[in-house]
């Protein structure tokens, strides 16, 4: 579905930085995450907007991992001297980073439950064009704008904003919409659109120039448990995509309770699955803070990660090694680049809780020290953030580049 033009609040004027290139193909590169964070040079003093999606409030656990990587990469860029501002849905609740712009309208539907051909549609009134509306406002009091949104607005209004937009895109190929939006964005602005994993590049079939760029975490927050008790730990949102059945059908199979935590996103399917499992022993303790999340999570015996989809990465698999909880997963998405096969846990077929019990049977060889060792190695908050300040720089750069041939 096309369509030329979007209206907030009856304005359709909009300034063009420049969307077409004299050489567009001398500009067009993959690049991949060993590109960044390892010069550690970076401009001092950044001045960033995160813009964060529009599907609910920061800090309700509805936007999953995205809440998390944009609250830790936001903290971490401010202790090292940068300014970051926040601008999020109403209710937001963003600690010691400055919300600049709180705004009010319905979300945008789920693009995971959405068939691929869905057009574009807005609500009325509509969270995202509220959003982008603050930023076009204030967009000019920044060196860059960074979308964390999975949505086909941003990508589209790029070019119509004065300052250059890093886009962050937490999910794997979904809707053709925004497939094409991507791809038009990486033809004008090179590089300036990053995924978290290489399975989450892969789902974008044809599209070239993709950033991969993992997440990291604090692990100062989370604390290292040598011993473990005889139970299974589940984290997520609770919809079918999570694929929290399987995890119903391990703690069945293996006679371990299992304790859940997440947001409680579909009850529906909720209750069917624990209909479906009469005899497996569930504790769900509801959405967590991190502090008490862990404290359940820590004396796990192994993580479960039972995605139905491409997961773009899998914050709770290194949340879990941070604890010494080795990691059980099926070898699909994000997780099971993170997973180190009989080092920190055990990649087993998709869709298979059999061979998950299995994999739980051999658990006792793995080393808790040394998952929070590989936690410690790949996965620090640091790591993280120089490797997206690299990125940010660049994004910059290539504005200034674009702007010299045009």
């Amino acid at each position: 579905m096309a369509i030329s033009t979007v209206s907030f609040q009856g304005k359709r004027t909009f300034h063009t930085r420049h969307t077409s290139l004299a050489s567009p193909s001398a500009l067009r590169h993959p690049i991949i995450s060993s590109g960044f964070g390892q010069n550690c040079v970076t401009v001092p003093g950044v001045k960033l907007l995160f813009v964060s999606t529009a599907v609910g409030p920061l800090g309700a656990g509805i936007a999953g991992g995205v809440e998390l990587n944009l609250l830790n990469l936001a903290g971490e860029l401010i202790r090292r001297g940068h300014v970051v501002h926040i601008a999020a849905v109403a209710g937001s609740q963003t600690g010691d980073v400055p919300l600049v712009a709180a705004v009010n309208g319905l979300p945008p539907a789920f693009a995971q439950h959405e068939p691929r051909d869905q057009p574009v549609v807005l609500p009325h009134p509509s969270a995202t064009a509220n959003l982008w509306e603050a930023v076009r406002a204030l967009e000019t009091d920044y060196d860059l704008i960074v979308n964390w949104g999975y949505d086909w607005l941003p990508l589209y209004l790029t070019p119509f904003l004065h300052t250059p937009v890093a886009h962050v895109i937490s999910m794997g190929s979904l809707q053709d919409t925004i497939d094409a939006a991507i791809a038009g964005v990486l033809r004008s602005f090179p590089g300036t659109v990053a995924v978290h994993s290489e399975a989450q590049a892969q789902t974008f079939a044809g599209i070239e120039g993709l950033v991969i760029l993992p997440c990291g975490m604090d692990l100062s927050a989370y604390t290292f448990r040598p011993r473990a008790e005889p139970y299974l730990a589940w984290i997520g949102r609770i919809v079918p995509e999570k694929g929290l059945e399987d995890a119903f059908a391990v703690a069945e199979l293996t006679g371990l309770a299992l304790e859940i935590m997440g947001r409680l996103q579909d009850e529906d399917y909720f209750e069917a699955t624990r209909n479906a499992y009469p005899r497996a022993v569930i504790r769900y303790r509801g959405f967590l803070p991190t502090s008490e999340m862990q404290q359940i999570l820590g004396r796990a015996q192994c993580l479960l990660v039972t995605p139905k989809w491409v997961e773009a990465f899998g914050n709770v698999v290194v949340e879990a090694l941070a604890c010494g909880v080795p990691v059980v997963a099926y070898r699909r998405g994000g997780p099971a680049e993170i997973v180190v096969d009989g080092m920190t846990g055990f990649l087993t077929p998709p869709d298979d809780p059999h061979a998950m019990a299995a994999a739980i049977k051999n658990l006792p060889g793995i080393d808790r020290a040394c998952c929070r060792a590989h936690a410690e190695t790949h996965y620090s908050l640091g790591a993280m953030a120089t490797r997206f300040l690299d990125w940010f720089e660049h994004c910059m750069r290539i504005e200034v580049a674009l702007s010299e041939i045009t």
